[in-house]
């Protein structure tokens, strides 16, 4: 008797169990949709992201501003490179990350399964980077690079195809391009490593750039605003499941930041750095700030972030001339939305 009441005890506990654990997850899927109605509709009311030591993302500033809630942001860590901050996005380690176009038209074309929302970066008269030499090189030209080595942050982003459509354009058949040798070299030591003569070019931009002006004794072969003109350079990416699934999510992160972004084109530049030194603070990660008092502009084209097709076949041709992909194969007007800036209609 005392077995057979231990067994019954032990049956009706498994069952209340059971019970508990499909209550509890009725309970979940109820509480998703009452929080989706107290949040504006939000799928998702939380985003993953990897941040920038001693510097403020637009999303970050958008969080700061109050543009973003009741959407919140989840800082996982800082990123190395554009390519490996979308290439966290694919693997799902992220929910948005951010990197120069071409970088991403490599991705797609390689058929990751992301889509550019809006431009965070770029160039224009105040925000650029310039490829420096010492005063007294021989270097004087591209076809001066054979042989060469030019130092860049990373491989397979801005940099390396800013010096690749450089060196094109001057003329340079695959294989001269070949024997210029890129050198990944951390861009705080990018100066050092060129006046110590240890690469020919340096790429430099950003306070880093002005400091070693100010120091004399360099100048620059060419810039990527030079090639380029006036042009944003660099997107957010979500992937294509997630913008489906969460239209809503989306499109609040999408304005948020194209909010932030026509708050910092728009405001005194005082203010905005003041703003970016207290978002640094606040959020305690043990960095330096120090660079954020040089900040000068946003550096992107459109509107609150607004992407241009060209901002995409520029680098959709470039592949198609390193043989990477076939004519025809992408159209830049096919890799990227705009629909959930608020500021399309405007464009």
């Amino acid at each position: 008797m005392k077995k057979s009441a231990q067994r019954l005890l032990s049956i009706a506990a498994a069952l209340i169990l059971t019970t508990s654990i499909l209550l509890t997850g009725c309970g979940n899927k109820e509480t998703s949709a009452a929080n989706g109605s107290n949040n504006g509709g939000l799928e998702v009311t939380e985003l993953r992201y990897q941040g920038g030591a001693g510097s403020v993302t637009f999303p970050e500033l958008a969080e700061d501003l109050g543009y973003l809630a009741p959407l919140k942001l989840n800082y996982i860590g800082n990123t190395i490179s554009g390519p490996q901050d979308i290439q966290s996005v694919v693997t799902g380690d992220t929910d948005f990350g951010g990197a120069f176009n071409g970088a991403i038209v490599k991705l797609l074309a390689a058929k990751a399964p992301i889509t550019p929302v809006i431009a965070y970066y770029g160039v224009d008269d105040n925000t650029w980077n310039g490829y420096y030499v010492l005063d007294g090189s021989p270097i004087k030209s591209a076809k001066d690079l054979i042989g060469k080595k030019i130092a860049v942050n990373t491989l397979g982003a801005h940099h390396e195809f800013v010096i690749k459509e450089y060196l094109h354009r001057a003329g340079l058949t695959a294989d001269e391009i070949k024997q210029v040798t890129l050198v990944v070299v951390p861009p705080i030591t990018g100066e050092q490593t060129l006046r110590a003569n240890q690469v020919d070019v340096a790429t430099l931009g950003g306070v880093l750039r002005d400091k070693a002006l100010e120091r004399g004794g360099i100048t620059p072969l060419f810039t990527d605003k030079d090639l380029f003109g006036v042009f944003s350079a660099g997107s957010y990416v979500l992937k294509s499941d997630f913008i489906k699934e969460n239209p809503n999510t989306t499109r609040k992160f999408v304005e948020a930041t194209a909010k932030a972004i026509e708050w910092a084109r728009t405001t005194p530049r005082d203010e905005v750095v003041a703003r970016f030194e207290k978002i640094i603070a606040e959020r305690g990660r043990k960095e330096d700030a120090g660079n954020i008092k040089y900040w000068k502009s946003t550096g992107i084209a459109g509107k609150g972030g607004l992407i241009s097709d060209k901002e995409f076949d520029t680098w959709v041709n470039w592949l198609v001339k390193e043989g990477t992909i076939e004519e025809g194969e992408l159209e830049g007007k096919n890799l990227y939305t705009n629909d959930f800036n608020p500021f399309l209609n405007e464009k």
